[in-house]
């Protein structure tokens, strides 16, 4: 497999920062926390993360623009370019002790995200893809699934936590989609929801009030796997929409009809 200069630094940078966050991992109970709000926390893990990522992708490409969820945008010398990054998406499983969160870096030239990476610490699989090069986990190929049939397809979503006011929306489409699926899934980290359903775990990803960082990656990472990726409202771009529904190319199309109603 031969990738970009860009995508090695992406998965070089991946791993390291995954390093920090796995030795605070292991000593979860003793991580400074403040409230960042309703139900979402930012740890001291998460902000040292964003800061590793920021300098080792700011030292390989300078001239680069970037976006984390911690410290903002800021604007590069080449404006075409820019770094999405998610130092830790699924910071409350990670405060809670639960096995399951991610690094998530993407690469967005002209708006359009070319490059992703979506690193799991805890079960060591990394993520990854490029425009037209194919997706992989680890050294092996992905592909999203072959199912056809909604019955037999297992789906994934967020659901609305204390603050937010989508719950009714959400309490709709669950109502529309589980009389008529094997099941949907709340895992708690977008990115990995994405990650897996380009690796054919599930056959369907759907989520409302997203942010670019929390979905960058995966979006370019799911269309390479050979996955259909829309936002609810079809046509628009996820990114900016905040919406994202992705799923498998045999199933897509009854999937968004039932989602969105």
């Amino acid at each position: 497999m031969a990738f970009s200069a860009n995508l090695n630094v992406m998965m070089k940078t991946a791993r390291r920062a995954g390093r920090g966050l796995l030795k605070d991992f292991g000593e979860v109970e003793n991580l400074q926390v403040s409230a960042k709000g309703p139900g979402d926390f930012v740890s001291r893990a998460d902000r040292t993360a964003e800061a590793l990522i920021r300098e080792a992708l700011m030292q390989a490409r300078p001239t680069y623009g970037f976006l984390g969820e911690e410290d903002g945008e800021v604007a590069g010398e080449d404006p075409t370019r820019r770094w999405i990054v998610d130092p830790l998406d699924g910071t409350s499983n990670y405060l809670h002790g639960l096995p399951h969160w991610a690094i998530s870096i993407a690469l967005e030239h002209k708006g359009e995200v070319v490059s992703g990476v979506i690193y799991d610490p805890v079960k060591d699989e990394l993520f990854f893809a490029e425009k037209g090069q194919g997706a992989w986990m680890n050294d092996r190929r992905m592909r999203v699934s072959g199912r056809t049939r909604m019955i037999e397809c297992l789906f994934a979503t967020g659901l609305p936590f204390g603050g937010r006011d989508d719950l009714p929306e959400t309490l709709q489409d669950l109502a529309r989609l589980l009389p008529a699926t094997a099941g949907v899934r709340r895992w708690g980290s977008a990115a990995l929801d994405l990650a897996y359903v380009a690796a054919g775990r599930y056959d369907g990803f759907w989520e409302r009030r997203l942010h670019a960082w929390d979905i960058a990656a995966g979006l370019v990472i799911v269309r390479e796997a050979g996955g259909f990726v829309d936002a609810l409202t079809p046509g628009e771009n996820p990114l900016e929409s905040g919406t994202v529904i992705c799923g498998a190319a045999g199933v897509f199309d009854s999937f968004a009809a039932a989602v969105r109603g």
